[in-house]
């Protein structure tokens, strides 16, 4: 495997010989936070605990009764529960309010000895692309602080690029973790829907949340993903299919068939210089005696609008949940039970959530949901057919995991519809409920990341890595 200075599967053998301990890794990523504040990737870091757990970890290392993920630094997203840790969505309508249990994500990180050092940033209940829609303030790029690191799991790829952590577990609705990955030039990957349980991951869009992972490599990816993959009796919508060793399965790539989406290229928003960089990874891999097809996917243009409609009307009921009464932010102002509810709900949500409630309420009227809300289920599904056939001819699918590199911050501030194009190539896995990870593919002029998307076949996620490893190499 390559070697990675950043990566946990480099320092996971100094860390099992004892020639570094989990105590100096946790301070000196500590130290890594303190001098980057302004990067605003954190919203609460829990450095006491973190070196308290690491000192456990640390003699488990020495009576070699470690877990898999011993010593591995990892951040989570502001969207996933921790027990008896501040849990707000990056929202104001949940600051202070304190979680019961630990999402089934947590428990599993923690049962393999990870180490979590923090909450990261993140857009409102993961509504947005930039990671600019925050009650705690915008997120910004470690590689250039005047663009945008990407949303809505800005701070989760923040934190990963600027050394805060090894790996960072976002949530991934329509690109959430891929974009943000592109934008700062990391890896991230969406498994498919209901490969990792959604139990105590603050809901957005049900039907779509996934559970995602930055990091620096595929092959730290793979390590997370076996801890923590698995069906899970809170949640009936994690599969029961067995997890694979995806880490073993990174040693050996085959020869593919990849349909690349031709519309996807011809976009005339597309930047060329991701254009010319996806080429250019297709040209590598058939060099590398993969074959590669131009395919046609007529139904394109219908994913972006079928996508806001579809999580928009999910987000309307999800979020009536946030009324004043049971937990979370109350308004000081309310005379009324009525006025629990309107005050609360108009000053604890930030705009742009109140604006897809609205849209989302809007699709479900009496008057529309013929037409609006029924109608994008049905194509979702026609989406979902339409993948599956090329999926059952072709191994892989690639494309941009974005039109643009980093753009700068408040780029959209004067028409924020413009920015929901920044979902375009990431929405497709999502309404198809497929597993996509985005690679680091070169840099654009300005020397920003660009990603290229790979996307599998529902559960090949160890199909998917091992290709994705071998991607990663031959663009070094």
């Amino acid at each position: 495997m390559l070697y990675h200075p950043d990566s946990f599967s480099s320092l996971r053998p100094l860390l099992a010989s004892q020639n570094v301990t989990s105590i100096e890794v946790a301070g000196q990523l500590l130290q890594h936070i303190q001098t980057q504040k302004d990067l605003n990737a954190f919203v609460n870091v829990y450095d006491q605990e973190v070196i308290e757990h690491a000192a456990v970890v640390d003699q488990k290392i020495i009576e070699h009764k470690s877990g898999p993920l011993a010593g591995m630094v990892v951040g989570l997203k502001d969207m996933i529960a921790y027990k008896d840790h501040p849990l707000q969505a990056g929202s104001k309508i949940l600051a202070n309010y304190i979680s019961p249990f630990d999402a089934t994500v947590t428990e599993r990180l923690l049962a393999a000895d990870a180490l979590i050092i923090g909450h990261q940033n993140c857009d409102e209940f993961g509504m947005g692309s930039s990671s600019e829609n925050a009650y705690f303030g915008t997120v910004l790029n470690p590689l250039d602080k005047t663009r945008v690191a990407g949303g809505s799991s800005g701070g989760s790829a923040a934190a990963v690029k600027a050394k805060m952590c090894h790996v960072s577990i976002g949530t991934d609705t329509g690109g959430s973790v891929r974009q943000p990955a592109a934008f700062c030039g990391l890896v991230g990957l969406k498994p498919s829907y209901g490969r990792i349980s959604r139990h105590g991951v603050v809901a957005y869009a049900s039907s779509f949340d996934t559970p995602g992972i930055l990091a620096h490599t595929v092959e730290d990816c793979a390590s997370v993903l076996s801890a923590i993959a698995g069906p899970d009796a809170f949640d009936d919508t994690a599969a029961a299919q067995e997890v694979p060793r995806y880490t073993e399965a990174l040693h050996h790539p085959g020869r593919y068939k990849v349909a690349c989406l031709a519309g996807t290229l011809s976009n005339e928003g597309l930047q060329p210089e991701i254009k010319e960089h996806t080429l250019h990874g297709l040209e590598l891999l058939k060099k590398e005696g993969h074959q590669v097809d131009n395919v046609h996917f007529a139904l394109l243009k219908y994913a972006l609008p079928t996508y806001y409609i579809l999580v928009n009307a999910e987000a309307s009921t999800n979020l009536a949940r946030f009324d004043g009464i049971r937990y979370g932010y109350r308004s000081g102002h309310a005379t009324t039970l009525e006025e629990v509810y309107t005050k609360t709900r108009t000053e604890g949500f930030a705009k742009e959530v109140k604006k897809r409630i609205m849209l989302g309420a809007f699709v479900l009227s009496a008057s529309q949901c013929e037409t609006h809300y029924i109608k994008a289920l049905k194509v979702r599904n026609m989406i979902k057919k339409a993948m599956q056939e090329i999926l059952s001819g072709y191994d892989f699918i690639i494309l941009p995991t974005t039109t643009t590199t980093a753009f700068k911050v408040n780029s959209f501030a004067s028409h924020p519809l413009s920015m929901y194009w920044s979902d375009l190539y990431t929405v497709l896995a999502s309404v198809a409920g497929l597993p996509a990870i985005s690679l680091p593919n070169g840099v654009d002029q300005k020397n920003l990341p660009i990603g290229i998307q790979i996307i599998g076949n529902y559960f090949e996620e160890a199909k998917l890595l091992t290709f994705a490893s071998h991607f990663e190499a031959i663009v070094k």
